[in-house]
């Protein structure tokens, strides 16, 4: 068992830069500071630091140096009759009591551990901190041998004590065997001893029962009386080894200490973190053995405590699937719980393996920052994860507009290209937000609008009347409509996609060409999967087309 060791702190002044209240018959002036360095002092007013504060009056009378309480939370210590500037410059707390009779200057009992000490309540906080521990303040007690006393009292070991005319024994707490309250015992307590100790003479024996203890990790045997005694090791049975039944074995002194013992038929010091516990199971002897706490996982094990993500089908860079959702799994005590992230993918769930903790996988379900991806006009922008979770596409670029009227774009000499348009790159979800497109009210309309491309394509004539392309050909060919679709799909529940049960769908995106509508066929879904199948389109060529998504 660690042990902490510390001192009790008392109420003390400190002196501070030479400061001092005596008052001398030749001073007539209060300097804040003199010219030596020295704070709040009744001086000649030649000696004071013209750069600071001085007053014709005695510094206990002064506002800047007024005598107070200090109290330095950083280093634990609470100052009596400190001014006010002193205080300020040692970062301090000043309070207008010069004893220190408030809250935090208060005497009590300081538990640390299985130490105490009679301090402040500040001090105490101080010194918890640096232990990493809680901190345990007992106002109640003032006095330092009883204080001393209380931490003693959580010694364990065998309280004797005469019952029914025989000499019976509880395995308990030094505190608990004093017999100075109806809830404890009036016994002689032997501390580190077990009630089956030979040399007590009780009536409590040794066995070959086993029991768990509630807030321990580990199996251990039972005597006679219920009391636990020892970690459980088939070994030490009595008739085996009578020593390990008389004094407390530390864990780290019982049997395999640096192992979990999951199931093991002999030993039942177990570790939880490590991935067991004290359960029911088969043992050599008893009935509780170190139960796994380790999941199985189709075949694979999972420790303890580990979290892992699963996703509805293909998950980042914008294809996850419509209607998909994403869900934490998390092994505990042996049984593995499923937690789903919120709906329409407004969660997310993410995952990090820890080498320095044997690969210990952590996941958690976070808030999808997609809302502000296509408003990023650099790469770098784009892709910081302090602040988004989006992907960069190259490629593409977005202009600020939706692809507008399709109309006036075919009726307007001034028209350009609008929406979606060709070059650049363009920021875009990692995982599209879900979509309650079938509702009348939803914002899938706006949203999947976004990704509305006009285009303007040009032609030349011929003397023979042929015409040929001559100007943003590209638009017109399956490949821009592929483009134009991962666009989509990234955007949110638009496009043509798939949803979480593998259906798939054409009817998400339009392409028209002069205002007649294309024929978006399955082929498109072959082409998106990168199958290798060609995606062809018959047009009919005219002087001005227009694709609009």
């Amino acid at each position: 068992m660690k042990k902490y060791f510390f001192v009790m702190v008392s109420l003390f002044v400190i002196l501070v830069g030479g400061f001092i209240f005596a008052q001398q018959s030749s001073s007539n002036v209060c300097c804040e500071k003199t010219m030596s360095g020295a704070w709040c002092q009744n001086t000649q007013e030649g000696q004071c630091d013209p750069a600071f504060r001085k007053t014709p009056t005695s510094c206990e009378a002064t506002s800047f140096c007024k005598p107070g309480c200090c109290i330095d939370s950083e280093a634990g210590i609470c100052s009596k009759n400190t001014p006010q500037k002193v205080c300020e410059l040692s970062t301090g707390t000043w309070l207008d009591d010069a004893q220190c009779n408030v809250g935090q200057c208060s005497l009590g009992c300081c538990m640390i551990g299985s130490e105490a000490s009679l301090t402040t309540l500040t001090r105490c906080k101080k010194i918890s901190n640096d232990y990493g521990l809680e901190t345990n303040f007992r106002t109640d007690i003032i006095d330092e041998a009883q204080c001393i006393l209380t931490a003693n009292g959580q010694d364990k070991g065998a309280c004797v004590f005469e019952k029914e005319g025989e000499k019976s024994c509880r395995f308990t707490t030094r505190q608990e065997c004093g017999g100075q309250s109806e809830e404890t015992i009036a016994g002689t307590f032997y501390k580190d001893y077990l009630c089956s100790a030979d040399e007590l003479a009780t009536n409590c024996g040794p066995t070959r029962d086993t029991i768990c203890v509630s807030g321990k990790d580990e199996v251990y045997f039972v005597d006679s009386c219920g009391n636990p005694a020892n970690i459980y090791d088939a070994n030490k049975i009595y008739s085996k080894d009578p020593g390990y039944w008389q004094r407390l074995v530390a864990k780290d002194s019982s049997c395999k200490p640096n192992n979990a013992n999951i199931n093991s038929r002999t030993c039942g010091n177990c570790d939880y973190l490590g991935g067991s516990i004290c359960g029911k199971g088969n043992a050599d002897y008893g009935s509780f053995v170190c139960r796994d706490l380790n999941c199985n996982i189709n075949g694979k094990t999972v420790k303890n405590g580990e979290s892992w993500c699963e996703y509805l089908g293909e998950n980042g860079n914008g294809q996850d699937a419509v209607g998909s959702r994403q869900f934490r799994h998390v092994c505990i005590q042996g049984e593995e719980v499923v937690e789903p992230c919120a709906d329409f993918r407004n969660e997310v769930c993410v995952q990090e393996t820890h080498p320095e903790f044997g690969n210990f996988v952590e996941a958690a379900c976070v808030v999808n920052r997609w809302a502000d991806c296509v408003d990023q006009g650099t790469e770098s922008d784009c892709l910081n994860k302090d602040k988004r979770d989006c992907f960069w596409a190259d490629g593409v670029h977005y202009d600020g507009g939706n692809g507008g009227n399709t109309k006036n774009l075919l009726d307007s000499e001034e028209s350009k290209n609008r929406g979606i348009l060709a070059d650049g790159g363009i920021c875009l979800p990692n995982n599209p937000i879900g979509l309650s497109f079938w509702e009348a009210n939803s914002n899938a309309k706006s949203i999947c609008s976004i990704g509305n491309s006009a285009q303007l394509v040009t032609f030349e004539k011929n003397i023979f009347g042929s015409k040929k392309c001559s100007g943003n050909c590209d638009v017109l060919t399956p490949g821009w409509v592929d483009t134009m679709n991962r666009v989509c799909v990234s955007l949110g529940d638009c496009g043509a996609h798939v949803n979480y049960v593998g259906a798939s769908t054409d009817k998400g995106i339009i392409w028209k060409q002069n205002g007649r509508r294309k024929n978006i066929q399955t082929g498109l879904f072959e082409n998106f999967a990168d199958s290798g199948n060609e995606f062809v389109v018959q047009e009919t060529v005219e002087e001005k087309k227009v694709f609009n998504q």
